[in-house]
């Protein structure tokens, strides 16, 4: 009989530092930034971390662009409001910390119910379906006010259940901590669903999906599998969002909130898993910052996403990748010079773009307060010529100077992907 032989496998270091430094981030954070403020964006964050990742099994991982995934996320948000307004009355036994089950519960219920109809498609046809059941539910949500609470929504009280260990939820650090763990639980399960046949068979839909039906398996029934782990973490995420904000409007479920998912996750990068990550925190920083800083930016971010598509499709986190490729064989010292000329004359574009565009706003929407303005400390007149031949000209200067630089960052770059290519080669020809 032959005996067995067991190897020992060793532990991926890099894979638990990653994760540790992960879990340590999510502890530390709210002690390193102690307001308010700051403790409710980072809850924000976290929900908006798991809702990106969860889409990004379909849009990256499965190669199915969603224009209303915001519905199941939202219709999460409801059920998990009505379950905490039980739990107040007393009708609902059940800790105020599983209330956000409920909203996956009910988030992977309705995955099932329209996702069978949704996932008979694909490709464009899918996107379109997608578009008609966000907006069939949003209008859905308007119709029912028994169940949607018209316009004005459905609030609740987060800290009507009993207190466990003393927890209230009342003070927003203690719920940051419930969602920080949910965000991390829920991230490692979706890590997790990576790995597993499922999610490799999902990628081969996403590749090559006549071959996938050759060798005997259902596109369909992957692209449906996938759509309700999907939809049962963003039911997950609506049902933290309910416990944060404790009100709950038809804004949840509207392709303004689907839009958002689709932008910041591409712009994160839909190609590595951590991109919806960086994607998620940008988009806290965007609705919540951004627009305090000025009316327009909602043009500033569609102008983010114009130069992310011609210039870096692949999001943020594939520069991370490249640039890490590049640190890996000592050659990202190089082009150092080249990623500060082209940082300084991004500056310049952004100085002389964003000096006429307040000016427009100002004229526009602030009249009343005169024609003088300050952009970056520097006063301007918007009905001056000398204030828009300025910008004028410095958003031209950074134009030409941008493009200049770009053209000699690429030679740089190909050069030294060349001599890489070549390292691979020697050390291949070494092994």
């Amino acid at each position: 009989m032959a005996r067995e032989v067991y190897h020992w496998k060793p532990y991926n270091v890099g894979r638990w530092l990653v994760w540790g430094l992960y879990a340590l981030a999510l502890v530390v954070a709210p002690l390193l930034w102690t307001s308010s403020l700051s403790h409710t964006m980072l809850s924000q964050m976290g929900i908006a971390i798991i809702a990106c990742l969860a889409f990004n099994m379909l849009l990256g991982q499965g190669g199915m662009l969603s224009f209303g995934h915001a519905v199941y996320s939202g219709l999460g948000s409801f059920f998990a409001i009505h379950a905490l307004n039980l739990i107040s009355k007393g009708q609902l036994s059940l800790p105020v910390s599983l209330v956000p089950l409920v909203g996956g519960l009910f988030g992977l219920l309705f995955a099932v119910l329209l996702g069978y109809v949704t996932t008979k498609k694909s490709g464009t046809t899918f996107a379109m379906i997608t578009l008609g059941v966000g907006e069939l539910v949003w209008a859905m949500s308007l119709m029912f006010p028994g169940f949607f609470g018209g316009e004005g929504g459905i609030s609740g009280n987060r800290t009507a259940g009993q207190p466990l260990f003393g927890i209230t939820y009342g003070p927003q650090i203690q719920l940051y901590y419930l969602i920080a763990l949910y965000t991390f639980v829920c991230t490692a399960l979706m890590f997790a669903f990576t790995r597993t046949p499922l999610g490799r068979m999902l990628n081969a839909v996403r590749d090559n999906p006549e071959r996938v039906e050759f060798i005997g398996f259902s596109t369909r029934m992957v692209r449906w599998l996938a759509f309700i782990a999907s939809g049962f973490f963003m039911g997950i995420s609506g049902g933290l969002a309910a416990l944060n904000f404790e009100i709950v409007t038809s804004e949840v479920v509207g392709a303004t909130r689907s839009g958002a998912y689709l932008l910041f996750t591409f712009l994160g990068g839909a190609v590595f898993f951590f991109g919806p990550i960086i994607g998620a925190v940008l988009m806290v920083l965007a609705l919540v910052l951004l627009s305090e800083l000025t009316l327009a930016w909602l043009l500033y971010l569609g102008a983010a996403f114009t130069f992310m598509v011609m210039y870096a499709p692949g999001g943020i986190s594939s520069l991370i990748m490249m640039n890490l490729r590049l640190a890996s064989f000592g050659k990202l010292r190089e082009l150092a010079g080249s990623y500060l000329a082209l940082a300084g004359t991004a500056f310049i574009v952004l100085a002389g773009a964003g000096a006429m565009i307040e000016m427009v706003y100002h004229l526009q929407l602030n009249q009343a307060l005169g024609p003088e303005m300050k952009f970056m400390g520097i006063k301007l007149n918007a009905t001056s010529v000398d204030s828009w031949f300025g910008a004028g000209l410095v958003l031209t200067t950074g134009l030409a100077l941008f493009e200049l630089t770009r053209r000699l960052f690429v030679v740089d770059w190909e050069r030294i992907q060349g001599e890489i290519e070549k390292e691979i080669k020697r050390r291949e020809a070494l092994a």
